[in-house]
């Protein structure tokens, strides 16, 4: 992966996300209950913690699960739900283990087309229908996977100029507009 994204808006953060499939996914995982920015500089505070540079799949999940939890909730937590989005990310970790021989892009880089890539990203623990399409909809709005039908794959959050989710965000203004959005989305519900 060779993009620049601004999802953590921390520069250290964004540059381990766009290098990192496993960051990315890791980042994807944790937006939930908390502010976007927040759960994507999630996946540079665990590899800092970690001694590392970056993210290794068979590491975390053969890693000691208490002792994985006490790094999420070492202040600052890297989650509000520490415990139980440690237990996420282990989950995810050793599926990819597991499917993946621990290589995150493999989930992306094997997909015969859109409705391939959405299915294996919905496989991924912890990955609902809307959190799968929105990170369809990252992989190919900003990571440059584009496999025939993502658009479809990613429903509206594969709409070209909509400022619906995360994968629309490029900078502060977009975030403002994404924000806007899912405001406006909660007043009308």
């Amino acid at each position: 992966m060779t993009a620049t994204l601004r999802l953590a808006q921390r520069e250290e953060a964004d540059a381990l996300l766009a290098r990192s499939p496993l960051a990315a996914l890791v980042g994807m995982l944790l937006d939930q209950q908390i502010p976007m920015e927040w759960a994507f500089t999630g996946p540079w505070t665990l590899a800092t913690r970690l001694g590392r540079d970056d993210l290794d799949a068979r590491e975390i999940a053969a890693h000691d699960p208490e002792a994985f939890a006490a790094l999420f909730a070492t202040k600052p937590a890297i989650h509000r739900y520490p415990g139980s989005m440690a237990k996420r990310v282990q989950a995810l970790c050793r599926y990819l283990v597991d499917h993946y021989d621990g290589d995150a892009a493999v989930v992306w880089n094997g997909a015969a087309d859109g409705k391939d890539l959405l299915r294996r990203v919905l496989a991924l623990p912890g990955f609902g229908q809307q959190k799968a399409q929105i990170f369809v909809a990252l992989l190919g709005k900003q990571l440059g996977v584009t496999p025939d039908g993502w658009r479809e794959a990613a429903g509206p959050y594969g709409e070209e100029g909509s400022y619906r989710s995360v994968a629309d965000i490029t900078g502060p203004e977009s975030l403002s507009r994404v924000r806007a959005y899912k405001q406006e989305a909660k007043r009308r519900a």
